[in-house]
Parts: C-alpha cells; structure tokens; sequence
C-alpha cells in the first residue's frame, strides 16, 4: 500500500504549493501599499498518492483570513481562492505607517480542509532599495515581528534560521474543522519597525563666498520593507515520512500527538 503524503510548500517546482501573504510598506513618508500574494498550486510528485480534494489552509491576520486556498467542494479540479495582502488590516483606516509606533499584527493558521495536518511557517523579512534590489546593510532585525507561543504552541527550526529567514512549527496537531482546534495559536502578535533608521542621514556642506549651505539627506528615504509568509501543511498520516520528504526534516510524532524536531 502506497503511503499517503500531503504537502503544501512555498517556492518549489515540483510540490503542492501555497504561498502566503506578501506585502510592501513604504517608509519615510509613504503609505501602506506593496505586491499582492501569490497563491499557487502545483504537484507531480505527489498527485497520483493523495486526494487534493481534503487540503486547505488559510492565514489569519487580525482574526481576518487574508490568504487561502482550498480545493473546490464541487470535485472539478478547481480551486476557491484569495490573494490578499498583509498588513492591510494592520493599520487604521487613513493611517500611515509611523516609525518605532508598535502595532497590533496578530498571525495565525486555519485549517479550512477536511483532513487533521501539521503545520509549518517560513517568515521573511528584508529591506529593499527605491530600485527593489535588496539592502544588505539594512538589519531584518530592524523589522521587528514580535513572536509569541514560541516553546509552547510553536517551536523554531534553528538550525534553519537565517538573518531573513524564521521557521516555525505548530508542535500540535492542527485538526479538520468540527474534529478539534482548528486554529493555532498566535505565532506573531505585534509590528513595529525601529526609527533608527531615519536617524542615519548624511550632511554636504558647500560653502560660496560669504554664505555656507549645509544639506541633509536621510540615507534611507525611500527603502521598503518586505515581510513574507509561506504557510505549509502535511496530513497527519505517516507524519514523520511526510515531512521528511515534504521539508527535508527530520521530526517525531509522539503517542500524545506533539511534534519534536530531531536535531
């Protein structure tokens, strides 16, 4: 009997893929604004094994699903959909983003399939240029995204970590609606991006007869921040299997349902 293997995975050619909630704030005078997310699908590996029929997951933001994507009810291989973008309901209504103002972002995930999953978070952040080419002298950590539940709820792959990159994993199993608790905790509840930045400005000073001009630019006016999310999920069944070929981990499932990463 073939094993049965689910997986949703962000920026893979040759898996199912669901990719979350992209999103572009403008700082140093700019407003809330920035590239839709991109939800796509996409499996070889694993179409002939499963029923693409039972996987669904949906990011929260605020207690709102921004991003989803969920295989049509109806059976014909279609897909219902949203293409949202983060932070939208971040800020209120005419407000523009202000520096070192921390806001409530409160992030979640959904299971809106019809199979109990586990589920793992890739979160993204990084500065780009008035060009979109990415700063390397600018710190993701200057994009604060606060982390909440982390040794309880969620535990962080550390080996997998980079200056941009945090992967989480919901240690518990994340069940089909109507079988248990179909949402996680919170994984991030807050957002608040260091003022720091717009105190590092440079001063020209030209002087012509009598008169001396003294101009001062901010060395960041214009940067962009970018924040991704990929939401992936895995069934239940033959968990450990599926993970490892899914996400290239090695974990453990225990009697009581709680997932543990192997180092």
């Amino acid at each position: 009997m073939k094993k049965q293997k689910k997986r949703i995975k962000a920026v893979s050619p040759v898996v199912t893929v669901v990719l979350f909630a992209l999103a572009v704030v403008m700082l140093l005078g700019g407003s809330i604004g920035g590239t839709r997310a991109a939800l796509t699908y996409y499996s070889e590996t694993y179409t002939s094994r499963i029923q693409m029929y039972d996987i669904g997951v949906s990011l929260l933001e605020n207690d709102r699903e921004i991003s989803w994507r969920d295989y049509s009810s109806a059976g014909d291989g279609t897909w219902n959909e949203n293409t949202g973008t983060l932070l939208e309901n971040m800020l209120p209504e005419g407000e523009t983003l202000t520096l070192g103002k921390r806001y409530q972002e409160n992030l979640k995930v959904r299971n809106t399939g019809t199979i109990n999953q586990y589920v793992r978070v890739n979160i993204y952040k990084y500065w780009l240029d008035a060009e979109g080419k990415k700063l390397r002298d600018l710190s993701p950590d200057l994009i604060d995204l606060n982390l909440v539940n982390l040794g309880t709820d969620w535990i962080e792959d550390e080996g997998a970590r980079t200056p941009e990159r945090t992967v989480l994993y919901y240690n518990k199993l994340l069940y089909a609606e109507g079988k248990g608790a179909s949402e996680t905790p919170l994984f991030a509840d807050s957002l608040v991006i260091d003022d720091s930045i717009a105190k590092k400005v440079s001063q020209e000073t030209k002087k012509e007869g009598a008169y001396t001009t003294i101009t001062t630019t901010y060395d960041y006016d214009g940067v962009s921040f970018r924040i991704e999310v990929e939401v992936d999920a895995v069934q239940e069944h033959n968990a450990e299997d599926a993970v490892w070929s899914a996400w290239g981990k090695r974990i453990t499932v225990g009697e009581d349902g709680i997932l543990s990463l192997m180092n």
